[in-house]
């Protein structure tokens, strides 16, 4: 890709415990020094992002870039999705949010002046996979990074209602909440393009890169644009053993439990007789009170042109 003319930033002014309007403040010099045509929007309401990047596609936008954290990546992704492949934008990241995982696994750069800059030059683009949810009831959603299903999204759910604590400090604070208050494994019925199979498991993650929570590596050799996603499931076990595989979960050894199940798919379907609590990149898609038990997978293979680091 030339360089782009036409740029939309969305910023999330929340993120990174409202620090962003600081952080997008600094940015302005590098946002002025740009030859084409930059705008800029900040979201006012949850999913805003969403309508936000729709609309820089039907306004002519050929990069939108999403400033805040995987919420907000998140969001901006799923508008973008919305749009038709021959007119979707490229998407570009400058990471401010408690995680940052979508930005790891493309390699951006940390520090949102560089990221900025280095996202408006648009000199190495590479098509991303993106995973399609579709719930029983039909209702969609696109995920970019990682999709939980049980322990991690209940560990989701309490992160946000943790206002002191912020980054992988918050999500370890919730992790151990979770195995406190809420060991409370379901009985599923999983099926892929290969296999099919009855278990009792507490988490259920879909991988299309290595990391979440801003620093468990769940499955280390994911890689986002090779048109297979990885499923790691914790089978049935106490919570001290739950305890036991948190270091293991944060270093990416925990495959050598025999508790743990790991593979990859291109098509999975699974059913439970619990609700279903589920996050799609960190953003609570069905909480407490949620009555959904079954949900299907499928892999956009390359569907979204990012830019890398």
């Amino acid at each position: 890709m030339v360089s782009p003319r036409k740029v939309k930033l969305i910023l999330n002014p929340m993120a990174d415990m409202g620090r962003a309007w600081k952080t997008a403040n600094a940015l302005r010099p590098i946002a002025q020094e740009f030859q084409g045509d930059l705008s800029w929007s900040g979201t006012v309401y949850p999913s805003h992002a969403i309508e936000l990047a729709k609309q820089a596609a039907h306004e002519g936008c050929d990069m939108v870039i999403a400033m805040g954290g995987d919420g907000t990546v998140h969001e901006v992704m799923n508008g973008l999705m919305q749009v038709p492949a021959e007119k979707r934008p490229v998407m570009g990241v400058v990471p401010i949010g408690s995680g940052n995982d979508f930005a790891y696994s493309i390699g951006i750069n940390q520090k949102p002046d560089h990221a900025l800059a280095h996202a408006l030059k648009a000199e190495l683009i590479k098509p991303v996979d993106i995973g399609l949810m579709t719930d029983e009831h039909g209702r969609k959603e696109f995920f970019d990074n990682t999709l939980g299903i049980g322990f991690d999204a209940v560990v989701t759910i309490r992160s946000h209602k943790l206002p002191i604590v912020k980054g992988f400090l918050m999500y370890l604070t919730a992790v151990i909440q979770t195995i406190i208050l809420n060991h409370d494994p379901a009985n599923l019925k999983i099926e892929t393009d290969k296999e099919k199979w009855d278990t009792t498991a507490l988490m259920v993650t879909l991988c299309n890169g290595p990391r979440e929570g801003g620093g468990f590596m769940l499955s280390p050799n994911s890689k986002n644009d090779d048109g297979t996603m990885e499923f790691v499931i914790v089978n049935k076990v106490s919570r001290t053993m739950m305890f036991r595989l948190v270091p293991e979960f944060m270093s990416g050894t925990h495959m050598r439990f025999k508790q743990i199940h790991m593979g990859e798919y291109k098509k999975f379907s699974l059913s439970s007789d619990h609700p279903l609590y589920i996050h799609a990149d960190g953003e609570i898609f069905t909480s407490f009170g949620s009555n959904l038990r079954k949900v299907d997978f499928e892999i956009l293979h390359q569907a979204l042109k990012v830019v890398h680091g």
